[in-house]
């Protein structure tokens, strides 16, 4: 039996993938909504909601399933620290599962950059650097994913936020010992690469996942979308999704 979704933001890209594999990954788009469309007689007849919409458009969207009682996955980022805490707050009536990039690949670099960070800690003498590249019309730098690995590196070293040095110009200095590097290409049609360095005396260890089709966004969040129907109310990742939760 299909999973019926309710799709916010189902003219937009990501919308565009889910509704072209949905049927395959056992799922029904019954109800796409997209800009000035009303989810709320929609929502009734779904079992749960994926919104990929705007960042303003996801916290109403959220207050809606929760009163209905209907479990969500969200693709949106970029919101402020209160709409985030709002969001957070109605996770305890509804499970939802909240992740910046849906992708089984990127988040196994996730979990495997974890790790790595555990070994090749600040002791270890190796330097950290994170790398990422996306299409030229790409707007924010860095990419959420690359904001991501950063935070794992920076948690797991009990490194601060000014510990990240995004790019480097003119007479900077030599490399300190607690820095952790972040920069940004941006070119053609690249979908999405990121890797994870850490350069030692010697040896150098490189992480990498390359993206070339956003398929690969949609599949995960429909992995999602089928997973949370059978969670209790709670935030989740897709890290708890593919069970790498340490």
């Amino acid at each position: 039996m299909a999973v019926n979704i309710l799709l916010s933001g189902a003219k937009g890209r990501m919308g565009m993938s889910i509704q072209s594999i949905a049927l395959e990954h056992g799922c029904e788009i019954t109800c796409p909504i997209d800009i000035g469309d009303d989810p709320k007689e929609g929502i009734k007849e779904c079992d749960l909601v994926v919104d990929f919409s705007l960042r303003e458009a996801t916290l109403p969207l959220a207050e809606i399933s929760a009163s209905n009682s209907k479990p969500m996955v969200i693709g949106t980022t970029g919101h402020s620290c209160e709409e985030k805490d709002e969001i957070i707050s109605l996770s305890q009536s509804i499970p939802i599962v909240w992740a910046g990039n849906f992708s089984t690949g990127v988040n196994l670099l996730y979990y495997l950059t974890e790790q790595a960070s555990k070994v090749l800690d600040e002791s270890s003498n190796f330097d950290p650097e994170v790398i990422e590249m996306h299409h030229r019309l790409k707007k924010d730098a860095p990419s959420g994913t690359a904001e991501r690995l950063l935070e794992v590196i920076k948690n797991t070293r009990g490194l601060l936020e000014e510990n990240i040095i995004h790019g480097r110009v003119g007479m900077v200095g030599e490399r300190r010992d607690n820095e952790i590097g972040s920069h940004s290409i941006r070119g053609g049609d690249v979908v999405g690469d990121h890797t994870v360095m850490f350069a030692g005396v010697g040896e150098r260890i490189e992480l990498t996942h390359r993206a070339s089709d956003r398929v690969i966004f949609a599949a995960g969040a429909l992995r999602a979308a089928k997973w949370v129907l059978g969670q209790d109310p709670g935030l989740y990742s897709m890290q708890d999704v593919l069970g790498l939760q340490s």
